[in-house]
């Protein structure tokens, strides 16, 4: 089952998303997600320039020797452009042979452990009053987990919550935009938050929160002890995770489940944490960390010590990788939760796909493959906008963790 062509397809339908279709010999074709949000284009020329000269003849069947070729036969490993485009070939190719076996991509990875996946969906409000109003319309729709986000007092703009009418989109056409932040109004505001989530909806519904890693190892720990009476399903991206030690800190001082990764490129990002059970959710994404091979081995890791995933789920990653995700959390023994975003309606027409969200949980496409496939013609209706994610500055001027 030679590779007999390969092409990258760029499109922002609602938001810039970066594809790859892979086609064989045979007429099977397997399409992959490659976007980097805010760096599309440098994995567009990694894939095009380096990536897909290198496929072309080889036996899409042999996924991990591919695998192991791009990763270990570039000498410079790791880093998020190059994973993600490691990420693509691997789905598309888990694609391909789903699809020659004639079976839904999860049957091969060693068919259902769940019948679905527990979703959660994005309440916010620019005050606490729409907040809870947000946490209403989630709970009417049958979410059962909620991340919640909210406004804070004399701040402009907060991440997670969204401005005008249209839901929560981060990034923006044109040069990046500076937004503002206080640490200290974020943290007196946030417990006052989740005490009047829990005073209007009871303790049933599953309650997240994002940090955003926007605090200190000591500032995330008192916060973490806060929210301890909230008894929070995870706290997220309490603080940058390139400082692995700092989660010693936090563990010590709270008993908040911990959840951090989406920014993880491979097991190496996430090692420490997980062997010396620092967190409670590894939150690395398919298309981030080198596709559905890449991710068993994170996930086989994380099972050892008691870590279960929580996958990274916004809508700056295609249908592709939402698709590909929901096969894999149908199968994973140490599965914990999906992030769902719902696309935008020009998205949809440009990808069409299988799964569905049904009382809380998202259903696995029975497809053959990832269940996900890519109109072409549609595509190319919406061409590429740059579009850049915030900077963030501290009242004082300070750039500071967005």
């Amino acid at each position: 089952m030679k590779i007999i062509d390969a092409r990258v397809i760029v499109s922002s339908p609602g938001r810039n998303l970066v594809t790859l279709k892979i086609e064989t010999e045979d007429g099977i074709s397997g399409i992959g997600d490659a976007t980097l949000n805010g760096r599309e284009l440098a994995v567009v020329a990694y894939l095009q320039d380096h990536v897909v000269p290198c496929l072309i003849g080889r036996d899409a069947r042999r996924i991990e020797d591919i695998w192991q070729y791009l990763y270990r036969g570039a000498y410079w490993r790791r880093g998020p452009v190059t994973m993600t485009a490691i990420a693509a070939v691997d789905v598309a190719l888990w694609d391909i042979k789903a699809k020659a076996a004639g079976m839904p991509l999860y049957q091969l990875l060693g068919g259902r452990s769940r019948e679905g996946a527990l979703a959660y969906g994005h309440a916010d409000g620019r005050n606490l009053e729409e907040a809870l109003a947000s946490v209403e319309k989630y709970r009417k729709a049958g979410y059962r987990a909620i991340r919640v986000q909210c406004g804070l007092p004399d701040i402009e703009k907060v991440y997670g919550v969204h401005v005008g009418e249209g839901p929560y989109e981060p990034a923006q056409r044109g040069l990046p935009e500076e937004e503002r932040w206080s640490t200290p109004a974020y943290m007196r505001f946030v417990p006052t938050l989740f005490a009047a989530v829990r005073e209007n909806f009871g303790e049933e519904v599953a309650l997240l929160h994002d940090v955003h890693h926007r605090l200190t190892p000591n500032e995330a720990a008192r916060v973490g002890k806060d929210l301890e009476p909230y008894r929070l399903f995870f706290m997220e991206d309490a603080t940058p995770a390139e400082n692995q030690e700092g989660f010693r800190l936090i563990r010590r001082a709270t008993t908040t489940p911990l959840a951090t990764g989406e920014v993880f490129n491979s097991v190496w990002d996430a090692k420490a944490l997980i062997t010396e059970q620092l967190i409670d959710y590894v939150r690395a994404t398919i298309v981030h960390a080198g596709g559905i091979s890449h991710m068993r081995t994170i996930a086989s890791l994380a099972g050892l010590y008691g870590v279960r995933t929580g996958f990274h789920g916004a809508t700056d990653l295609s249908p592709v990788t939402l698709g590909a995700a929901i096969h894999f959390d149908t199968w994973l023994p140490n599965f914990g939760i999906q992030e769902y975003m719902a696309h935008a309606e020009e998205t949809m027409q440009v990808f069409s796909h299988g799964h569905r969200f049904e009382d809380g949980y998202l259903i696995v496409s029975e497809a053959p493959g990832h269940g996900v496939e890519i109109d072409e013609a549609k595509a190319a209706l919406y061409p590429y906008q740059p579009a850049y994610l915030p900077v963030n500055r501290l009242e004082d001027g300070t750039v500071w963790d967005w």
